[in-house]
């Protein structure tokens, strides 16, 4: 296993792809047994902390589980990545997770390399074929230009410096690549949407999101010019009949087919959740 330093710029990409592969570059040490001495305090993790993860790391790949919404998201994210245009394409994956954006990526030609902060998420990432960085989004080790596509889904929503992230985005990316992203907008609305109301219901964790890292769409736009990326941005939401149908069918404890998951489908406003794509200039 090779450790690569936090900013060094290179990352030894590794084949085939096992845990053994992780590269090391900036874990979150002892973070299983402090999960364990506050519960044992009868202590609750505070919103947005990475640690929650590990408690959730059977969630990942269950369809109809906590984090099924994100599987929704990765289709639509994947949708906006054309095929690769040259080989070795590689696509950098900040905030991969699990892997879910893996296998909507099949057959469109990448190298798809994921970063993220948390081991238990990265170990399922390499057995769906992702080469595996455990680094911080906003401090990724790979070179300035690598990137043919940089995928951020469901990131920056949980920095504590989005702009820091999404300098670190447009810097991976060469001249002509591809930025996409998804996420939370910082209105009034998205925080009563995506706290208020949709903690509430059983399929989302609770304290998952902190609102005061919610992204406003126009600073988001503005920054990524600051940095050569024309972001174009527009409303997300899930369709609503098929909402409602896997809401059903999850009370009902039905699974529901692959076919028949919620879209996503773009909607007027871009108030609670929202997708951007642009181009680095050259």
């Amino acid at each position: 296993m090779v450790t690569a330093a936090v900013g060094s710029g290179w990352l030894a990409l590794t084949s085939p792809n096992t845990v053994d592969d992780i590269t090391e570059v900036w874990s979150l040490p002892v973070s299983r047994a402090t999960l364990d001495v506050m519960r044992d305090a009868g202590l609750s993790l505070p919103r947005n902390d990475p640690r929650q993860y590990d408690d959730l790391a059977g969630e990942w790949w269950r369809p109809d589980g906590a984090f099924a919404m994100l599987h929704w998201l990765a289709r639509a994210r994947a949708a906006l990545v054309p095929p690769a245009a040259r080989p070795g394409a590689l696509l950098v994956d900040l905030g991969c997770g699990a892997g879910l954006l893996a296998p909507h990526l099949v057959g469109k030609g990448y190298r798809h390399v994921g970063v993220d902060l948390t081991r238990s998420a990265l170990i399922q990432a390499a057995d769906h074929g992702v080469t595996v960085v455990n680094g911080d989004a906003t401090a990724v080790p790979l070179a300035d230009g690598c990137a043919d596509v940089v995928a951020a889904g469901e990131l920056l929503e949980h920095v504590p410096d989005w702009r820091a992230a999404v300098a670190q985005a447009c810097r991976l990316l060469r001249p002509g690549g591809l930025l996409v992203l998804d996420t939370l907008n910082d209105t009034a609305l998205s925080r009563l949407v995506a706290v208020r109301i949709a903690e509430r219901l059983p399929t989302v964790p609770r304290g998952i999101h902190d609102p005061r890292l919610f992204v406003d769409d126009r600073e988001l736009v503005a920054e990524c010019a600051r940095h050569g990326v024309d972001l174009r941005v527009r409303g997300v939401r899930p369709a609503v009949p098929g909402l409602l149908r896997w809401l059903l069918r999850r009370a009902r404890g039905i699974g529901t087919p692959p076919d028949q998951v919620p879209r996503i489908v773009p909607t007027a406003s871009a108030a609670v959740l929202y997708q951007g794509h642009g181009v680095r200039d050259g």
